[in-house]
């Protein structure tokens, strides 16, 4: 999609941990230059403003998953959770770009000082829940601790119809989640950038078959939609599913790997596409329930500079891809509405 004048020069006033993105996926801006913006992210505006929140043990919020004092607290009783302790913080960090040596010793740190909710676990061994694990592994490869054991976990818990489920862990249940499984693949791609290390190729893709088999929003017995929420756009999406999340992950994994959108993805594709408004920009839903450190994003209702940068680079790479020459041996996508 070629950007007109007014929705590339909002998308561009927007903070650096948009911007750089803005530039290399939409612009194709010269590499120095979208690198340039991202350095940035550590000194200025969403990035800057969560470093300056970081405990001196390391941690934010006194806490790994939940902040110090939240089951005892009043916080406890409200509705969602709170998105303030250490690792939604990482997360946050390190998918706005931020650069590892801008944390100095924090692996170290949380390696001495943090630990887990859930059983007194050291924090960067993981703990039982795969989405909490997803992100533990992802920050973990990102900031160079030791997450050997957690990346061995991966491939031991995926369940027998290929993917994961943050309720198995308690015998909740046997079939695998669409949150988790994407969260579980999220986490093992960022690993394999990160690090280069393979290891977990095999059972990542195993999981993203389980999501292709249902067209990432269909049932695979009665091919019913799954839930409203797949097509419940909103940023920060943190361990929520949708298509766009999905679709996301799946372009990156087609530009890493260097492979062709899967047909499969078409349904999904058609459905980001009907929520683009006629001015090339998405709207934001309602946001998740919790307290957050600060706003990164619209308001409910209106237009979200995240979510186009990420609806428009995910149509812009399949509209690339069904334009392309077919290569021998590669079915084209199909038209995607």
């Amino acid at each position: 999609m070629t950007l007109d004048v007014r929705l590339r020069e909002w998308l561009l006033d927007s903070d650096p941990a948009v911007r750089w993105q803005v530039e290399r996926d939409l612009l194709d801006a010269d590499p120095a230059e979208w690198q340039a913006t991202r350095r940035r992210v550590a000194t200025e505006g969403f990035g800057s403003r969560l470093l300056a929140l970081q405990d001196d043990d390391g941690q934010w919020a006194g806490g790994s998953f939940f902040p110090a004092g939240f089951f005892d607290g009043p916080e406890a009783d409200e509705p969602g959770q709170p998105w303030v302790a250490t690792t939604w913080v990482l997360k946050d960090l390190r998918e706005w770009g931020v650069e590892a040596s801008a944390l100095e010793d924090t692996a170290e740190k949380l390696d001495r000082n943090s630990r887990w909710d859930y059983g007194d676990l050291p924090y960067w061994g993981g703990e039982v829940d795969v989405c909490i694990n997803s992100y533990t592994l992802a920050s973990g490869a990102w900031l160079g601790a030791d997450v050997a054991a957690l990346r061995d976990w991966f491939p031991a818990h995926r369940l027998a119809d290929g993917g994961w489920n943050c309720e198995a862990e308690e015998g909740d249940s046997v079939r695998s989640s669409f949150h988790s499984t994407l969260n579980a693949l999220r986490g093992m791609l960022a690993y394999e950038q990160l690090t280069g290390d393979g290891r977990l190729r095999e059972a990542r893709h195993g999981g993203e078959e389980y999501l292709l088999c249902r067209r990432l929003m269909f049932r695979a017995g009665t091919g019913e939609r799954v839930g409203e929420f797949v097509t419940r756009f909103v940023y920060p999406s943190r361990h929520r599913y949708s298509v766009l999340v999905a679709l996301d992950h799946f372009r990156e994994v087609s530009l890493y790997e260097g492979s062709p959108p899967d047909p499969r993805l078409a349904d999904a594709v058609a459905a980001v596409r009907a929520a683009r408004q006629p001015d090339g920009r998405w709207l934001q839903t309602a946001p998740l329930a919790g307290r957050t450190w600060f706003d990164v994003d619209a308001a409910e209702g209106e237009p979200s500079r995240w979510l186009t940068l990420i609806g428009t680079r995910v149509l812009d790479w399949w509209d690339a891809a069904s334009r392309a020459p077919i290569a021998p041996g590669v079915d084209r996508v199909r038209p995607s509405g």
